[in-house]
């Protein structure tokens, strides 16, 4: 093999500015680990505690343990509510060994785990044969009809059983489906989530369904609002997750931008010292400079001298400037070798071995289900088409491992420039890279309690040394789940039962279709000065809702849309706050942790100069300013400008959709001022409605002079 640091690539400046867009810091209670008598981690108790639920949705992170939690309420199913099997299903092979034998009774549980090899059909080798497919789908036939309890397959095995042998075929049946945000609502491209709707439609079978990052990167839903309505969720949030770790004590999450060839500016941001997964661009992507294997070859000649290959493991050895031999695993080469590789990577003797491997280079591995609890880096080139895909590589990192005090997911991504011809793809990429870290902002954020001003207090909330003031501004923290309560005048609380769980397990999801529509980030971000914030807060946020629930009432999609807007409101202030560094005053003295003080810091920081904190106020907050705080100091000034040039072309006059939204608007403005809005008003948003009522009126006389010219 050529040495790869024989190569001389030419070098292209990056930008100066490598900033974390998301940084937070954990409390390490321990919490995570610790298990009850039963041998249950807190996620696992919680949810064993909903087992007797016929329909129930497990969101939960990486690492958090959902494959033994749903052990534990399999064998409960099995043995105490008339359950004759269960059937977990998977989204690949590989993940079927998170469900092979487990002795629970050895940590306190009543019962084992136990899958005979015969039924773990992720197992079976030759995935690719048809032959083989057909088998599995037999053996699944076969499982029905005996006496074993507990089978294992993939999503496809599972599909193509289910059309072969009928849905009825799996009646008084547990069915456990991992990972699924793989599903979707869409029946004509979705053949998983029309089967499911047919099963619960049916109502013969248990459900468990379990996912890590509860929403597609396609924005399509997972559930219809019908079927979903008739899941219990048993929700533990990131939040929980990170700040019951023993080791971890901090997580940074940030976009980096770079102009060239990214393997020029690679390490910038790769860390030979860190152990780092490296994920390169599609070789479709603008990213890629389309010949994988000299790209993986130019990240190790960047890591040092190759000194050769391991022929037990089939890892590369390189010799950094330390003298260091560093450990690189390629799973971009599809030759003879990655089996090896890979043998090595899942060998079970190693798993606790933190220098066995140092840096993993892959393509399209090393994402979903792939554990390595010692990778302190992910570092992604180029942007992924699915945030659920960003949210699982972010996952490879965050698990907790004795020494491990750091995480990090960075993504590396091209600057866009104006004066390109596919700059429409450039500023599409950096848009989708800025909704990644915006969402998982809100995935790792404490879960507010959002409730019109003096409403009361909520018991298991700490207000601070004088408690729950009337009429005053109270904010709440629950120091056991990371829950804020905060007060807010005028906030609509939503009425029916399906609002209020769209409140409180459910924002994340819609804030997910907000910042990802692309009018709705341009506009934000890129026309920052030119833009009113309640056209981003008010108008595309109250499209969104409608949109995505219109089987709502008006009041109650008001509802969501005022819970969500305050909720990356609030989080954006708080990350805006400055806090002290530990050792100056900001340590953990009481039993929030920093996260939570920051939170904190950032709602009071919104009502320092009001009298009151009401959801007009909110409204009046641009949600991206914090993320373009950063864009600004990351991205080149003068390309910014450019990019800001080239957005605000774009503008167009006000869609009669918009100006009916905006007509209705004014209506309300009309009962709470006696007055319709003014369009000389020095209030933007004021102005705004005033035109959209204009344009709402020229459209209605358009329309009405073209019928009059039609009836001559």
């Amino acid at each position: 093999m050529k040495n790869p640091a024989m190569s001389t690539p030419e070098t292209n400046p990056t930008n100066h500015y490598t900033l974390p867009a998301v940084s937070i810091k954990t409390a390490r209670t321990g919490a995570t680990s610790k298990a009850n008598a039963l041998g249950m981690r807190p996620m696992q108790e919680r949810a064993y505690a909903k087992r007797g639920e016929k329909y129930l949705l497990i969101k939960s992170p990486p690492a958090s343990g959902k494959s033994r939690a749903l052990m534990f309420i399999a064998l409960d199913k099995l043995h105490n509510q008339s359950i004759k099997q269960a059937l977990v299903v998977v989204p690949e092979r590989s993940i079927g060994s998170s469900f092979a034998d487990e002795p629970l009774t050895k940590h306190g549980f009543w019962g084992d785990w136990v899958v005979k090899p015969q039924w773990n059909l992720c197992n079976v080798p030759g995935a690719d044969d048809v032959k083989v497919a057909h088998s599995k789908v037999k053996a699944v036939g076969e499982f029905l009809g005996s006496d074993d309890k507990v089978l294992v397959c993939t999503h496809a095995t599972f599909r193509f059983a289910v059309q072969d042998l009928g849905i009825e075929a799996f009646d008084d049946r547990l069915i456990a489906v991992d990972e699924f945000h793989h599903v979707s609502s869409n029946k004509e491209s979705n053949i998983l989530g029309s089967q499911l709707a047919d099963l619960i439609a049916r109502d013969k079978v248990h459900l468990v369904a379990m996912t890590g990052s509860y929403f597609r990167g396609d924005a399509e839903a997972v559930l219809s609002p019908d079927d979903e309505a008739r899941f219990e969720t048993v929700s533990y949030t990131y939040y929980e997750q990170l700040n019951g770790y023993e080791y971890l004590k901090s997580l940074e999450i940030g976009y980096f931008f770079y102009t060239g060839r990214y393997l020029d500016a690679i390490m910038k941001v790769l860390d030979p010292s860190l152990k780092t997964i490296v994920h390169i661009p599609n070789v479709n992507s603008r990213e890629s400079l389309k010949d994988k294997h000299k790209e993986v070859e130019e990240i190790m000649a960047s890591l040092g001298y190759w000194e050769g290959t391991d022929s037990a493991t089939g890892f590369h050895r390189i010799k950094g400037a330390d003298g260091r031999i560093i450990k690189v695993a390629d799973l971009v080469d599809d030759g003879d070798q990655r089996s090896t590789v890979l043998s090595a990577l899942k060998d079970p003797a190693q798993k606790n071995n933190r220098d066995h491997v140092d840096v993993i280079i892959a393509l399209g591995m090393a994402k979903e289900g792939f554990d390595w609890i010692w990778c302190q880096h992910a570092l992604t080139v180029g942007y992924r088409n699915s945030l659920t895909e960003i949210v699982q590589i972010i996952g490879r990192a965050t698990r907790d491992a004795p020494g491990k005090e750091t995480a990090r997911f960075t993504n590396l991504i091209a600057e866009p420039d104006a004066s390109e011809e596919m700059v429409a793809d450039a500023i599409n990429d950096t848009l989708k890279a800025i909704a990644a870290s915006l969402l998982m902002e809100q995935v790792l954020t404490p879960r507010f309690e959002f409730t019109p001003k003096n409403k009361g207090k909520i018991e298991g909330f700490d207000y601070g040394p004088d408690g729950y003031q009337e009429g005053q501004l109270n904010i709440g923290v629950n120091s056991d789940d990371g829950r804020v309560h905060v007060e807010i005048t005028g906030l609509i609380e939503p009425k029916s039962e399906e609002a209020a769980r769209i409140c409180k397990e459910d924002i994340n999801e819609v804030l997910a279709t907000f910042v990802q529509d692309r009018k709705t980030l341009e506009r934000g971000l890129f026309d920052h000065e030119g833009t009113i914030p309640e056209e981003l807060t008010i108008m595309q946020m109250g499209k969104i809702v409608r949109e995505r629930y219109p089987h709502l009432e008006e009041d109650d999609q008001e509802a969501v849309r005022q819970y969500a807007v305050a909720a990356l409101a609030f989080t954006q202030q708080a990350k805006q706050t400055d806090l002290p560094e530990e050792g100056e005053g900001g340590g953990r003295d009481d039993e929030t942790s920093r996260a939570n003080l920051a939170l904190i810091q950032g709602v009071k920081q919104i009502a320092m100069n009001v009298r009151d904190l009401d959801i007009d106020l909110i409204d009046r907050i641009n949600p991206f300013d914090a993320a373009y705080a950063i864009l600004a100091k990351a991205m080149d000034e003068k390309t910014l400008r450019q990019v800001q040039s080239v957005i605000a072309a774009r503008k167009v006059n006000i869609p009669i959709e918009e100006a009916r939204e905006l007509a209705k608007r004014a209506l309300v403005f009309k009962q709470e001022r006696g007055r319709l809005p003014d369009l000389n008003s020095p209030d933007p948003w004021e102005k705004r409605m005033a035109e959209g009522i204009a344009a709402l009126a020229s459209f209605r006389k358009a329309e009405m002079k073209k019928e009059a010219n039609g009836r001559e």
